[in-house]
């Protein structure tokens, strides 16, 4: 019995020291760039519409896809597929960085 004692121990220490495991969660909100964060494309004025602008904004000027679900902005993993859902209002799935505030992006759909 006295032998258990440590290995119950050694569990406890590494669970402790260990990151708490992050669970896949899903996303709702509209698929823009960094630089026009809330979706509002007005001052920026890169095309005629909410996605020509979110493309031209990224490949023009390297602002990154981001999802924003009407208070938060979340910068996205995956910097390809975004593209063809631009100004789209989507489900993101994957596993939320909430430190950096970055989904590791598993999956990308479109939203009723």
């Amino acid at each position: 019995m006295i032998a258990v004692k440590p290995v119950i121990l050694s569990v406890l220490v590494v669970a402790a020291v260990l990151p708490p495991q992050r669970s896949t969660q899903r996303f709702t909100g509209t698929i823009t760039d960094s630089m026009c964060p809330a979706g509002d494309h007005s001052q920026m004025r890169m095309g005629p519409t909410s996605a020509e602008c979110t493309i031209g904004c990224n490949d023009g000027h390297g602002a990154p896809y981001v999802l924003y679900d009407g208070k938060d902005t979340y910068t996205l993993s995956d910097q390809k597929t975004p593209e063809k859902f631009a100004g789209k209002k989507v489900t993101v799935t994957g596993m939320l960085d909430a430190k950096s505030k970055t989904i590791q992006v598993t999956n990308i759909a479109v939203s009723n």
